[in-house]
């Protein structure tokens, strides 16, 4: 993985569009995409365990990424997203779908959530699921690119007056360079 540490903590769906910033993918390599599965692992289902990571995996991963990214870039704009867009996260989910399993436990029925398919294709089946939610939620139009001049990470602003993707990443650089140009002129 690059230097540059991956954004967490924004819904699922953006943290995977935020691997991609304008200097490196990262998620340029299977190992990439294991040592972010890593780092999601506690937001992930238990049906997504983490697994190896082929390079079928990592090609279906960066397929959702990038057909989210184009879907989110005009759904937040209030424009209809692309049909091929919709139709690749639809498939992405179709590849690996979820249902409650039903059981018998002895006393009661159980349910547990099952996903078919290889550990890669599970997660990006719930990436897709992840990304389908976040475009169907009335909060998507909140999503906003960071201000900082080279920075294209998005965030959900749960706040009118954020600006930036992270405050101790892009808000913390901005805030120095400001400070530096008024005691620079002094």
């Amino acid at each position: 993985m690059s230097e540059l540490v991956p954004l967490t903590g924004e819904p699922l769906a953006l943290d995977l569009v935020n691997t991609r910033p304008t200097a490196d993918d990262l998620l340029a390599t299977p190992g990439d995409l294991r040592a972010w599965w890593a780092l999601q692992a506690e937001r992930l289902p238990e049906e997504v365990p983490q697994g190896e990571a082929t390079a079928a995996d990592l090609a279906a991963v960066r397929a959702v990424r990038e057909h989210t990214a184009r879907a989110l870039d005009r759904v937040r704009r209030g424009d209809e997203p692309l049909a091929t867009d919709l139709e690749a996260l639809n498939q992405a989910q179709r590849a690996a779908p979820a249902i409650n399993e039903l059981a018998w436990n002895g006393s009661a029925v159980a349910a547990t959530r099952r996903r078919d398919g290889s550990p890669g294709r599970r997660l990006a089946a719930c990436l897709a699921e992840a990304a389908a939610e976040l475009l169907a939620d009335p909060a998507v139009t909140r999503i906003r690119e960071c201000e900082a001049e080279d920075c294209v990470m998005l965030f959900l602003a749960t706040h009118p007056r954020r600006r930036w993707c992270s405050a101790t990443r892009c808000g913390n650089r901005v805030r120095v360079a400001r400070h530096y140009q008024r005691h620079k002129a002094g």
